[in-house]
């Protein structure tokens, strides 16, 4: 919901165990060390412990995504189970064939089997088990007896185990000492320091697209007190805060935000919720905040004659209502007004609009047929397309030295992409039609009709248009090549533009060089970052066109070079 409001490609602060947000604190390297160290060792049991939240599965999501290529890993993440339902699930999870009924003995027997295989393949086999302190000590006896074949060199199976502090209890029981005694490396995770704090912080805002400083330096320390330096509620309070500041149209999150967020991430909804009369509504403020959330959406279709958003109160009054059933009238008088430009002006703050400006897009006169809106789309790149001979368009643009990308997103993704885009609409009725966005600047929509190029509000477009898009870009033309001449051709390619790049997005003569001396993925890596893009290295649709918008390659913009003042 606020990821536009801030300029996120995704949101930062999601509590999935995504390995790109992981951020390595000193006490993070350390348990990913004791992981990669021990799992190249001699196997035995591996024992990473930490309270609830501190990143220990997403810890072990990035040690699967950065394990030695001979190792191969079995993932337990329900452990509470018997000795006969965990021995079935390893062997599930290992690919070994059993019949459901099999006995103990049979499946050890397979077990050992696999490993002594994958042994003499020079594999290395790891069965890491999430939530270990749920394990019984008959259980871990199991584990500890599968851990007893071995080579003269090594044990065939490496067992990692993470759990909360009880694990090393549940470990210490006299009947376990020898399971204990089997432990090659074990790690406490503790939470993140109050030092590193702000550093956690800009790390994950990075990673969603956004670079500086959005929590204000009285807002970090107060999420420090509040969350006590735990991931998870470093997250889940920091979520929360950026969504009421959303509604409040703060771009900076305050002491305030943190202090108000940490009441209902606890469930402390209370009498402060913002003015909200709990007796009234008997709503949380989180539905409040999605309600409030909803009608600033709605609200770019509707259309208001004062300067300003309505004031909080009043926004609350209509998310009450909206909540509970009531109905909200449009005033006889209200006249169309033109959204602003992202970041043009202050939250709330809307310009006059023109005369242009005030010409409506008409669902019914200028929506196309898909095979009309690309033959539009194409026309603007130059190219006569033919539907009756290319049915499917995407394989007439590969002809066409073109390629054909569909996303998903907003007005932001549009400019970003900078493309002229064929937008999917929908009426109420649900009937789906197309139109071709040829430029946008400000509210002033250029689009293609079949009466002609004309421009309207794209206010007036937003109601029939949810998100779904797509565009045409151009290929290079080591796409096209095959075996070394592509991979030559790639490079060649990448190599002269990474060069103008390097020259344009260094900061200093030293770094010019060192990106200068780098290979070619390593430059499209530090690319990518720079760009928010996705980092893996490869020079895909998105660093492409990002390489083109950069570099001012004469090629169809959404926003128009001389207008916009792009490369």
């Amino acid at each position: 919901m606020y990821y536009d409001f801030f300029g996120f490609r995704e949101p930062p602060f999601s509590i999935a165990p995504d390995p790109r947000y992981l951020y390595l604190s000193e006490r993070h390297k350390e348990a990913l060390a004791h992981l990669m160290y021990g799992v190249k060792g001699q196997g035995g049991f591996i024992v990473i412990t930490g309270e609830v939240g501190t990143g220990k599965t997403t810890i072990s999501r990035c040690f699967i995504e950065n394990a030695p290529d001979y190792v191969d890993i079995a993932l337990i993440l329900n452990p509470r189970l018997s000795a006969r339902e965990l021995l079935s699930s390893i062997c599930s999870e290992m690919e070994i064939p059993h019949r459901s009924d099999a006995s103990v003995k049979i499946m050890v027997d397979l077990i050992n089997t696999n490993l002594l295989e994958a042994h003499a393949a020079g594999r290395h086999k790891v069965l890491l088990i999430d939530e270990a302190q749920n394990l019984s000590a008959d259980v871990l006896e199991q584990l500890r007896l599968l851990t007893n074949l071995e080579t003269a060199e090594k044990k065939l199976l490496q067992i990692v185990l993470l759990g909360q502090p009880e694990l090393q209890q549940i470990l210490g029981m006299p009947e376990l000492r020898q399971l204990n005694q089997r432990v090659t490396a074990r790690y406490h995770l503790d939470a993140i320091g109050k030092a590193e704090l702000h550093s956690y912080l800009r790390y994950r805002l990075g990673v969603a697209g956004v670079r500086g400083d959005v929590f204000s330096p009285r807002a970090v320390s107060r999420l420090y007190q509040e969350s006590s330096g735990i991931p998870r509620l470093i997250n889940l309070i920091s979520d929360r805060a950026l969504l009421g500041a959303y509604a409040e149209g703060e771009h900076e999150i305050t002491a305030a935000h943190i202090r108000q967020a940490a009441r209902e991430v606890r469930g402390n909804w209370g009498s402060q919720s913002s003015g909200v009369n709990p007796s009234r509504s008997g709503l949380p403020r989180y539905l409040m905040l999605a309600a409030m959330v909803l009608l600033l959406v709605i609200g770019g279709a509707w259309w208001y004659e004062e300067s300003t958003m309505p004031e909080p109160a009043a926004l609350q009054e209509l998310a009450e209502d909206v909540l509970l059933g009531g109905t909200i009238e449009r005033p006889a008088d209200e006249n169309p007004v033109q959204k602003t430009v992202s970041g043009s002006q202050p939250p709330g703050a809307v310009r006059p609009a023109s005369d242009s400006q005030r010409a409506m897009f008409e669902f019914n006169a200028d929506a196309l047929a898909l095979s009309e809106g690309y033959r539009f789309l194409f026309q603007v790149w130059g190219r006569k397309y033919q539907p009756d001979q290319f049915p499917n368009a995407c394989e007439f643009a590969l002809s066409e030295a073109l390629g054909c990308l569909e996303r998903q997103g907003t007005r932001r993704s549009l400019e970003f992409l900078d493309r002229p885009a064929l937008l999917e609409l929908q009426e109420e009725s649900g009937q789906r039609r197309y139109l071709v966005l040829e430029t946008l600047i400000g509210d002033v929509a250029e689009i293609r009709t079949r009466a002609g190029t004309r421009k309207v509000s794209f206010a007036s477009i937003e109601p029939y248009w949810f998100g779904s898009y797509k565009v045409l870009w151009s290929r290079p033309s080591f796409m096209d090549d095959r075996g070394d001449g592509a991979r030559r051709g790639e490079q060649l390619w990448l190599g002269a533009r990474m060069m103008e790049l390097a020259d344009k997005y260094s900061s200093s003569i030293s770094e010019n060089a060192r990106v200068k001396r780098m290979n070619t993925e390593e430059q499209v890596r530090w690319y990518q970052n720079i760009k928010g893009l996705s980092v893996d290295g490869i020079a895909g649709a998105m660093t492409i066109i990002q390489i083109n918008n950069d570099l001012g390659a004469a090629l169809p913009r959404l926003v128009p070079k001389a207008r916009s003042g792009k490369g």
